[in-house]
């Protein structure tokens, strides 16, 4: 009798639409492992991502505004969920594999830094050997992750976790998804936060940008997903040329109005001493970082492995640690 994982791969196979990327025809792991008798591989991938410790610092790590007061800001997990939500709204409209899309998605932003993109411009500045997130989000779960074992990840999440920015394009169609749903999302989401941060108003978004897309954060967000659809509904994952132009232009109004404004931003450039002094601690210290860090030297540059470290860190952690070294104990604040 056919297990549950062969009958859902055999659905697959008739009911995906040509062009997506079934299960039953990934191109495999990294190392073997005998499949699961009821997840696909990329159901098996989301389990091994959600129940992750890289996952779960998630909670604790700034999307946008650096400690915000306030319970309804996005953090690096919240924005990871809007991510998912989206991209299998759209895998399930187009006929493509929901499950692929999902464990792209939760997957994507894995190697992020404490505090945000400050955090990651920090360490690609203090790292002789660079950094990018997307990278990054690639090295924990193949090799940081599970005490050097890594999740071992099917080729397809793990090409769509690599390509979800930066100049590389995603082989499946189910990464192009979550490549433009991060987009949409992170867009969207951040004019929320905006707004509520008193940093800016719906009104001080562009007129052509408000009618192209609406004027309420839900409308904003269900227009631009619905002209993805249809957009691709040839079989190439894209926006219409239109809305490409407009999400184009709406990116550089968020840079301008919030990205890099001087409220909004007014903390970061004590992100990059916070970095530094740290990086600069453990460079010197390296037998003080925890064991599963310090037994990457037999593979791995200490300046790489200080950066696994730090990347790892969570908001409050990094804040605790800098004051643990660096703050005399009579004036920490308790």
């Amino acid at each position: 009798m056919p297990t549950p994982r062969k009958l859902q791969e055999e659905a697959e196979l008739r009911t995906l639409r040509p062009g997506a990327t079934p299960a039953a025809m990934s191109a495999g792991r990294l190392r073997y492992e005998e499949p699961c008798e009821i997840r696909t591989c990329f159901q098996r991938d989301i389990d091994r991502i959600v129940h992750s410790k890289s996952f779960r610092r998630l909670k604790h790590k700034t999307q946008v505004f650096l400690q915000p007061e306030g319970d309804h800001y996005r953090t690096r997990m919240t924005h990871t969920i809007e991510v998912v939500r989206i991209s299998r709204t759209i895998a399930r409209a187009l006929g493509m594999n929901e499950d692929l899309a999902e464990a792209v998605a939760w997957g994507h932003d894995l190697g992020h830094t404490p505090f945000g993109h400050a955090g990651e411009r920090a360490l690609a500045a203090i790292c002789p050997e660079g950094f990018l997130h997307n990278e990054q989000s690639l090295r924990v779960v193949d090799k940081l992750e599970k005490n050097g074992a890594g999740l071992n990840l099917s080729a397809e999440v793990r090409d769509g976790i690599l390509n979800h920015v930066g100049e590389g394009s995603p082989a499946t169609p189910e990464g192009k998804i979550v490549r433009l749903s991060d987009l949409v999302a992170y867009i969207n989401h951040d004019v929320d936060d905006a707004v509520r941060a008193g940093i800016m108003s719906e009104n001080d978004i562009p007129a052509y940008i408000a009618d192209a897309t609406g004027r309420r954060y839900g409308k904003r967000l269900d227009t631009v997903v619905k002209d993805i659809i249809s957009a691709s509904a040839d079989g190439e994952i894209k926006m219409s040329p239109a809305m490409d132009k407009v999400m184009h232009e709406y990116r550089e109004f968020m840079f301008a109005a919030v990205y890099r404004n001087p409220i909004a931003k007014s903390e970061e450039s004590k992100v990059l001493g916070i970095l530094e002094k740290l990086y600069s601690h453990y460079l010197r210290n390296i037998e003080k970082m925890p064991a599963d860090y310090v037994r990457l030297l037999d593979t791995d540059s200490p300046e790489r492995v200080v950066s696994d470290y730090i990347a790892g860190m969570t908001d409050k952690y990094a804040i605790y640690k800098f004051s643990e070294l660096f703050i005399p104990e009579a004036w920490q604040v308790r």
